[in-house]
């Protein structure tokens, strides 16, 4: 059996306060996008895991496929094993969710091959144990998310016909450093009202990281501003970086962008 795991955009990202338990509050706006991972499992004598594409850092047994199938394995006895490989096409630590979009998908597609008939929200339950952004990847469509990311809540909308553009410098930038350089704030747009005017998008839909991490990479900072150049009605850097992203009413010329960048184009 296999699905592809897609990436997400953030629309906006609120760091609006830390918590007692080191984790802080966000609220912000996720929406899929169609770069894809290709994730297959089949059922075997013996479990194992292997990968192609990009590199996946860390030791195998701290993968989040395989955290979710131990998940699943402490609630329902005498699951069979599986053989796994993933293909990583989505940038690892690039703020596009590959890693959480894997664990979503495996979730998912466990769930079938095992006949467990699991709700939605049962999955969600199991995805928040793994990540903060995996549970998005269970209904994988367009979420304001809030507290840790966990907390969901359905959004409209459309961006049927336009155009996206990824683009990462290949610079790499952790989640812990990304949020040491944050100050959280209260957010001073309702992020909901704000996403359904795109007029409002380029002034009032703020990623909060990027007030730190552009200063430190500046290269972070000109993909943003040459995809406005290119005629982006919106651009922003997603989640804690370093992909940038522009989304276009209509394909913009082709542009030469550094050989050692990440690109990704595509119709949504």
């Amino acid at each position: 059996m296999i699905a592809f795991p897609n990436a997400k955009i953030n629309l906006g990202l609120h760091i609006t306060s830390k918590r007692s338990d080191g984790f802080h509050e966000i609220e912000t706006c996720m929406v899929p996008v169609p770069l894809f991972d290709a994730l297959e499992m089949i059922l075997a004598k013996k479990t194992s895991f292997s990968s192609t594409g990009f590199p996946i850092p860390g030791a195998t047994k701290d993968n989040l496929i395989l955290k979710a199938l131990s998940l699943l394995r402490r609630d329902f006895t005498g699951l069979p094993h599986l053989e796994i490989h993933l293909h990583k096409s989505i940038p690892m630590g690039a703020g596009l969710g590959g890693g959480s979009a894997d664990a979503g998908f495996a979730l998912k597609l466990m769930n079938n091959l095992f006949d467990l008939h699991l709700e939605d929200w049962f999955l969600e339950d199991y995805a928040a144990q793994l990540g903060s952004d995996c549970p998005f990847f269970v209904e994988n469509t367009p979420k304001i998310a809030k507290g840790r990311g966990e907390i969901l809540e359905p959004i409209q909308v459309d961006l049927k016909g336009n155009h996206l553009i990824l683009i990462n410098p290949q610079i790499h930038i952790s989640t812990q450093d990304a949020y040491a350089g944050v100050k959280p704030k209260l957010a001073t747009v309702d992020i909901r009202e704000v996403i359904s005017d795109k007029t409002k998008w380029k002034e009032q839909l703020v990623n909060d990281f990027e007030a730190s991490i552009f200063p430190k990479y500046p290269t972070i900072a000109k993909i943003k501003q040459d995809l406005y150049d290119l005629g982006a009605y919106y651009a922003a850097m997603s989640g804690s970086g370093a992909t940038v992203f522009g989304l276009f009413e209509k394909k913009p010329t082709q542009q030469d962008w550094p050989t050692s960048f990440f690109v990704f184009e595509g119709g949504l």
